[in-house]
């Protein structure tokens, strides 16, 4: 089945911005069709893969939101004062049954349904009763506190569009019309590797000339968190045939590879050669920091990412490139994530031409002010800045100083994450 359609980013081996290449993205890449159906109680941040059609109205029948009184307000308009006989009670599930006479009232529960002919409800707290009598309050309007049939949901609407993510309000919202399953997009099956010959796995005796690999523990976390079923192939050598062999086997039965390093122009990086014997490789140069080197490409028609190894690159491209690409794959509806204008706690000047992401912390100062501050050093190896920020600063290509308090574009992780 296609994933990406052969060549579809051919000639990209010039310098593009970051919105071409998310452009090239969300038009190359299709999601992946194989679909099962799975209960309500699995499907928490699954992808819909079919719209689903209301089959029934919620509420299912006019019912009270309150515990009170019901009666019927065409009554109550003639004589508001009149005592009013109780003639039966109407509870959750045990609705009464009858007609009820003129000037009647019903005792009523909160999601009881309303007796045939009664339309409006007197909250219990509001009412004067004496014995088997109630003289409602002055002043109710029709229809008060009776929720009308279909309020909620309509029978045919359509409840939610294929592409949707299930949280857990839309489970709420599926169960509420009945539903017990639905039919997802089976989660995108991503092999992942690190390589490296400088790289030792977290756990292992380290020595000065290693470096423990927290790559992969990142991007794990992270595939996991866009709802990807991950295959850890472990840290490659520096060998053109380990990672050739590798990459050629690891597409036969995933659907997305990632790789971190191996990408750039060096002697040892091994995943463009190998890439370029038993796939397609369309090395995207794209203007931005942290990011560079990035490479998109296939084999066969499974997607290929090589993301740079530094950590904070790694981490930064995933987010803003991967996700979206993982999302379309995976069936989802793809929809730039949330972000919003806030001033600048810092200055600074930056080379025009590119878009930056800056670690970044949002603060709210004891006034209730919200301003944004940078981690001071830009190195991308540095995990610290991570660990400190709350999201990420984005810098357009366009802009080459910023002032502080100039409003900036603040992308929390937690928007970035999901």
């Amino acid at each position: 089945m296609e994933r990406l359609a052969n060549d579809c980013f051919a000639n990209a081996s010039e310098m593009i911005s970051a919105t071409e290449a998310l452009e090239k993205i969300s038009t190359a890449a299709a999601p992946i069709v194989r679909t099962e159906k799975v209960t309500l109680f699995e499907s928490e941040g699954r992808i819909l893969a079919e719209d689903i059609i209301a089959p029934r109205n919620v509420p299912p029948a006019d019912n009270s939101a309150v515990d009170g009184y019901a009666f019927r307000f065409s009554d109550y308009e003639v004589a508001p004062d009149k005592p009013r006989n109780i003639v039966g009670q109407s509870k959750a599930g045990h609705p009464w049954v009858g007609t009820p006479e003129i000037d009647a009232a019903v005792k009523i529960l909160t999601g009881a349904i309303m007796p045939e002919g009664l339309d409006t409800v007197a909250m219990a707290e509001d009412v004067s009763r004496n014995g088997n009598q109630v003289i409602l309050p002055a002043g109710l309007k029709t229809g008060a506190n009776c929720r009308k049939m279909g309020e909620d949901i309509r029978e045919g609407q359509v409840l939610l569009e294929k592409g949707t993510s299930l949280r857990p309000q839309e489970l709420g919202y599926l169960a509420s019309v009945g539903l017990g399953s639905v039919k997802v997009f089976r989660r995108l099956k991503v092999a992942l590797f690190s390589t490296g010959d400088e790289l030792t796995n977290p756990g292992e005796p380290g020595s000065v000339t290693s470096i423990f690999d927290s790559n992969r523990l990142i991007l794990n976390s992270l595939l996991a968190k866009l709802g990807c079923t991950v295959t850890d192939l472990g840290i490659l050598k520096d060998r053109l045939h380990t990672v050739r062999t590798a990459l050629d086997n690891a597409a036969r039965d995933h659907d997305l590879v990632l790789t971190s390093g191996g990408v750039s122009m060096g002697d040892e990086d091994h995943v463009k050669s190998a890439l370029g014997e038993i796939g397609h490789l369309h090395f995207w140069r794209i203007a931005i920091k942290p990011g560079r080197p990035l490479a998109l490409g296939q084999i066969g028609n499974t997607a290929f990412v090589g993301l740079p190894g530094n950590p904070i690159a790694a981490l930064v491209c995933t987010l803003m490139f991967v996700r979206p690409l993982i999302k379309i794959l995976s069936g989802a509806a793809l929809e730039p994530p949330l972000s919003f204008k806030v001033p600048a706690d810092f200055g600074m000047k930056k080379k025009p031409g590119r878009t930056e992401w800056l670690r970044g912390r949002y603060r709210l100062s004891g006034t209730g002010v919200g301003r944004v501050e940078k981690y001071p050093t830009e190195g991308s190896g540095i995990l610290s800045s991570a660990v400190w920020a709350n999201g990420l600063i984005e810098i357009g290509d366009d802009v080459t100083y910023i002032e502080k308090g100039d409003l900036v574009t603040f992308l929390p992780y937690s928007e970035l994450m999901k």
